[in-house]
């Protein structure tokens, strides 16, 4: 090896290193991610597009076609000025739908696994003259600087070396989106890198060789330059055009570009701030390319063999052709680190898990990733054999080779945005012949020397005629046969989600998995456990969603971005495939209708980029849903499946659900009583329900549901509920009957009193004569019994009259001392003369000491109401228990009874008038009320707690009374029966 052979493989090592370098100072943060995610860095990583035909090929372009070397920058830079129309589309699907390659895209939007595999044929063999013109540069200029043949070897070294560093910093990860902010800050390295190279040597050129831009224009106008501007043909217009398209489709289709450009991209905005960065870089490095060959003719002052190589030649310093050494590498290795990951992944999920769809296994995520590495290594020693095979072109011949069969896709790429009636049939049909006649007049003959296949042009190059034919015959195959070919429904869901502005319209059909432990179940039959758990979690983390998800909308969403994820890893076919098959729909006979959530989730995203009529529409829409939204009247919208659609605010109040819960589930899966309630209303031959009692919140509600079919030509179908709360409107209705009962019951207590109190009059005149008739002690008793009972009727019917007059009274509070245990003895015996057949036992456990303020005779009236209350409310041999004590200035009384409680319908009134839970002719219901009212007068309170804290069963009735004070003043005399 000589001294100049050495130094430039030292050169190559050593940039190489730097690349090393520069990745682990990124990846081990010790460069800011501020600096590594800014847009700045994704325009450089775009700069993968200026390879090493921008350095050498560019120099040779010029020297066969003059300035016709600037549609090589000038394609690109349209394709990218025309990112708002064309590349954002593209990238919100590919974001969407998780594509990685043009491969991906026209597989998921073709719904075929034919269309991505010929897809990955055709960009196979399109890159591989690309590849070939990075090691050719290479070897050759190796060859060029040191005299020597050893430069195809060298170019091996430096092809491990590169494909080295894709494999350790561009193939870590299975996932093909995954961002390489490591790979992205190298490229951006290499790009300001050979940009800083071509720049300088256009220095060179005008100030070392030319010695400024005056000397320049002398030479041009010299005999020597006018010469060489004689002998530099010149570009047919038609050869132009041609070249552009041919440029402005690699820009953006070529496997590298098209990972670089969708998969890496930060955002919309970056993408469109690159729209003029990348331009303006563009002709940075279009720049120099004159400078260098004019300087190139000026030194050698006679015709150039190797025109791609004229840099080495305009000076002989060697530190110029290190320079030109440097731009060369760094503009072959970038692009073939990134053509070599961007084809393996489109090799790997389109041609090997294709031909061998992956199995559960315990480890899937490193069987893929250790395929791609493979392929990665694959791909860059294919460009070296490429190179070994077909070193005898030039790059023109390469180059154009390339670009004319990556070409062949665009006609497939304009459909699939513009034409919803392209199909599956008329793409592989229409690529496949274009593809064979740019193989048989282009690629083929780099290797073997063919007849041409038709010469519709004569005297026109090659490369132009079999473009021209090629591109022809394959958007005519496509066309016609799309015209006559049948779409399936697949294509055309897919056709309208590609469409430019267009929001997919998701189908509204149930899933045989119902939870999300389902999923994981099946999707382990194919991935794997591991697997399996890890896209469902990573699925779920997407969508914020639970593992307790039950909600068939929810459950539909994770089915799609389980789809999209697997389509990033291994390509939509695959994934398709798997999904299918192993989360089906369930193909019932109910008819399938659009997803109108999803609809509007995709509408409000997209809100921002609508225009004109559709931006009018959008907003009609939008204050149509604030106004069932913000309605204050509960709506809830049912499809035909019972699915919820929409749930609105005053319905959340109302029901204490969110609609964000509930919205997209079954109705059946609501908590109650909203199931029952909804199937009533739904199933009832009547549109309205009125007043349906409900328990919300720990209250009766009383609701009425009113209801309405959807149906016709336009409409979705389904069922809408207006639910309103007329709890209010039910109590004062209920108040008013009652208010107008009590008045009837006031009217006719008045009259009974008056009727009563008569007969009772003459009872307790008769019984106080007879104990002056009389000495007999039993009579004497009697008639003492008969003289209580009667001034107890004679309370009564100073109660009733005192209800009728609306319950004022004229007596003075109660201040004697009265001791509780002696009158509950007392109120005991006097409930043990009524003769009944139930043996119910009473337990008085009442403190002897305790003394309390009031009415003797009408707190026994009381505690007699509550025991024979409890007594009638227990069961044979049941138990009714007396306690008492005290707590602060009040003693309380309790009579707990172990009956069958009183029912939650009539507690809360529980103490007013005529409320009886006995069967008719049993009670009249004005016990509790006149205790309650006596309670009241003694300054106390009656408290019912059914069942009693700590059982499970019976009553239990609170007395409190204030206790009786000794510095209290006596009472005055009264006569309770006036």
């Amino acid at each position: 090896m000589n001294v100049e052979l050495a130094a430039i493989v030292l050169l190559g090592l050593g940039y190489l290193a730097l690349l090393f370098g520069c990745a682990v100072a990124v990846e081990r943060g010790w460069v800011s991610s501020r600096i590594t995610r800014h847009p700045a860095v994704y325009t450089l990583a775009l700069g993968v597009y200026a390879s090493a035909w921008a350095v050498y090929g560019s120099v040779e372009f010029a020297a066969g076609a003059g300035f016709g070397y600037l549609a090589y920058y000038l394609g690109a830079a349209g394709a990218f000025l025309l990112a708002p129309v064309l590349l954002v589309p593209i990238q919100r699907i590919t974001r969407t739908y998780q594509l990685a390659s043009l491969a991906d895209l026209f597989a998921f939007r073709f719904r075929t696994r034919w269309a991505g595999t010929l897809v990955t044929l055709v960009s196979t063999l399109a890159v591989m003259p690309l590849l070939g013109i990075q090691v050719k540069t290479l070897s050759e200029a190796i060859n060029a600087i040191t005299g020597s043949g050893a430069g195809s070897s060298v170019a091996l070294l430096f092809c491990l070396g590169i494909a080295a560093f894709a494999v350790l910093f561009g193939a870590r990860s299975s996932h093909l989106l995954t961002r390489h902010n490591t790979l992205l800050a190298t490229i951006a390295l290499e790009s300001l890198i050979k940009l800083g190279a071509m720049l300088a040597l256009g220095a060179v050129a005008l100030w070392g060789v030319f010695d400024g831009p005056q000397q320049l224009q002398q030479w041009l106008a010299s005999a020597d330059g006018q010469a060489l501007v004689a002998q530099t043909p010149t570009l047919d217009p038609a050869h132009w055009r041609t070249l552009l398209l041919l440029f402005f489709a690699a820009a953006f289709m070529m496997p590298h570009l098209f990972h670089v450009t969708f998969a890496e991209s930060l955002s919309r905005h970056t993408l469109l701030q690159a729209s003029w960065t990348l331009p303006l870089y563009l002709l940075l490095m279009a720049l120099p390319v004159p400078l260098i060959w004019w300087a190139a003719q000026k030194v050698a002052g006679a015709p150039i063999s190797a025109t791609a190589y004229a840099v080495y030649l305009m000076s002989e310093h060697p530190g110029v052709g290190a320079l030109a050494f440097i731009a060369g590498l760094a503009a072959a290795s970038g692009t073939m680190v990134m053509i070599a990951l961007a084809l393996s992944g489109m090799i790997l999920n389109h041609i090997v898990l294709v031909a061998r769809p992956p199995e559960a296994r315990a480890d899937l995520y490193g069987w893929l990733r250790w395929l791609r590495r493979g392929l990665v290594v694959a791909v860059i020693f294919s460009g070296w054999l490429f190179h070994a095979g077909v070193g005898r072109h030039d790059l023109m011949a390469l180059g154009l080779a390339a670009f004319a069969g990556m070409v062949q896709c665009l006609p497939g790429m304009l459909a699939l945005l513009y034409w919803p009636g392209a199909n599956r049939k008329g793409l592989v049909t229409g690529l496949a012949v274009g593809s064979a006649a740019w193989l048989w007049g282009l690629w083929l003959p780099l290797f073997i020397p063919l007849p041409a296949l038709w010469s519709p042009l004569p005297g026109e190059p090659t490369w132009y005629q079999v473009t021209l034919l090629s591109l022809a015959a394959n958007i005519l195959a496509l066309i016609v046969v799309s015209l006559f070919s049948r779409t399936s429904d697949g294509e055309s869901a897919a056709a309208e989600a590609c469409s430019v502005d267009a929001v997919i319209r998701s189908k509204r059909l149930p899933l045989q998995a119902a939870t999300v432990a389902d999923f994981t179940a099946q999707l382990a039959e194919a991935l794997g456990d591991e697997a399996a758990d890890r896209e469902v979690n990573r699925a779920l983390t997407a969508l914020n969603l639970t593992h307790q998800e039950y909600r068939p909308y929810a459950l539909r969403r994770l089915r799609d971005r389980i789809q999209a994820n697997l389509s990033g890893l291994m390509g939509p076919s695959v994934a398709r495939d798997i999904v299918d098959r192993y989360l089906p729909y369930r193909h019932d006979d109910a008819p399938v209708t659009d997803d109108i959530h999803f609809v509007e989730s995709r509408l409000e995203a997209y809100r921002s980029r609508l225009t004109g009529l559709a931006r009018e529409l959008d907003g009609l829409r939008r204050h149509h849903r604030q106004t069932l939204t913000n309605l204050p009247v509960g709506l809830c919208l049912f499809g035909n499946d019972d699915e919820i659609v929409m749930w609105n605010r005053a319905l959340a109040e109302l029901s204490g659900i969110s609609g964000e819960s509930v919205i997209g589930a079954h109705r059946d899966s609501l908590p109650e009583p909203w199931p029952t309630l909804m199937q009533n209303a739904l199933e009832s031959s009547s549109v309205t329900l009125y007043q349906q009692a409900a328990r919300l919140h720990e209250r009766d509600y009383f609701l009425t549901l009113n209801k309405a079919t959807l149906d016709g030509d336009d409409s979705h179908g389904g069922s809408v509920v207006l639910i309103e709360d007329h709890t209010e409107m039910k109590w004062l209705e209920d108040e008013l009957v009652h208010a107008a009962r009590l008045a009837s019951i006031g009217q006719l207590a008045a009259g009974v009193a008056h009727e009563i109190g008569n007969p009772v009059t003459a009872i307790s005149s008769l019984s106080q004569n007879l104990r002056y008739d009389t000495d007999d002690p039993i009579v004497l008793e009697t008639a003492e019994h008969i003289q209580t009972q009667t001034e107890r009727i004679t309370r009564i019917v100073n109660s009733l009259v005192e209800f009728a007059h609306g319950g004022r009274r004229s007596v003075a509070l109660p201040r004697s001392p009265v001791e509780l245990a002696r009158i509950s003895e007392e109120a005991l015996h006097l409930l043990h003369l009524a003769r009944t057949d139930e043996a119910v036992r009473f337990h008085n456990d009442c403190p002897a000491d305790l003394i309390v303020r009031g009415d003797a005779q009408r707190l026994i009236q009381v505690m007699l109401n509550i025991l024979g209350n409890a007594r009638d409310a227990c069961a044979p041999d049941g138990t009714v228990t007396v306690s008492a004590g005290r707590q602060g200035d009040y003693a309380w009384w309790c009579a707990t009874d172990n009956g069958h409680g009183i029912s939650e319908t009539v507690r809360h009134r529980l103490f007013e008038p005529f409320t009886t839970t006995k069967s008719a002719g049993e009670g009249t219901g004005l016990g509790l009320s006149l205790a309650y009212q006596i309670a009241s007068e003694h300054q106390g309170n009656i408290e019912v707690a059914s069942p009693p804290p700590g059982h499970s069963r019976g009553t239990a009735i609170t007395l409190w009374l204030p206790l009786y004070q000794q510095d209290e003043p006596p009472p005055h005399a009264t006569d309770s029966d006036c």
